[in-house]
């Protein structure tokens, strides 16, 4: 088995698999720059929740943070997008072949229309193998429980 190692591909995926992540990106997406606390504005969670959130998106790569003054914005950057994106646009591809040769396989395969027109016939019932055919019919029973050791 093939293990695909990048550090930085694994750490897209795994702030990009929380929806709470999720939306903040998307929230991202919408305006160029937002401040931490416009950003947490909608969410129904604590200021230092968003800001746990906020550190898993910026070790992936995901959010850049600016400081100017008292105020952090945050605005949303593509490298690490466009590296996912690149992973699974090679799986996109694998999968969309092996789907198009499976309907060209389906499609010129020519199906009954009537599956009952034609009734299958029962199966003669089957044998025992061989080495049970020889062998007494039942299980040997276990020999009576000896005497116990008391302690």
């Amino acid at each position: 088995m093939v293990k695909y190692q990048d550090e930085t591909l694994d750490r897209t995926f795994a702030a990009l698999s929380d929806p709470t992540r999720r939306a903040l990106l998307a929230r991202l997406g919408e305006q160029e720059s937002l401040s931490v606390s416009e950003l947490a504005q909608p969410f129904a969670m604590s200021l230092p929740a968003i800001m746990k959130h906020l550190d898993v998106l910026t070790d992936a790569g995901l959010v850049a943070r600016e400081k100017t003054g008292r105020t952090v914005a945050c605005r949303l950057t593509a490298r690490p997008m466009e590296q996912a994106m690149n992973w699974l646009n090679r799986y996109a591809q694998f999968w969309s072949d092996n789907l198009d040769r499976l309907a060209a396989f389906v499609e010129e395969d020519p199906w009954q229309s009537n599956p009952q027109s034609q009734p299958t016939p029962a199966l003669p019932r089957a044998q025992a193998s061989p080495s049970r055919g020889a062998s007494a019919p039942g299980r040997k029973k276990s020999t009576p429980r000896g005497p116990s050791r008391k302690t």
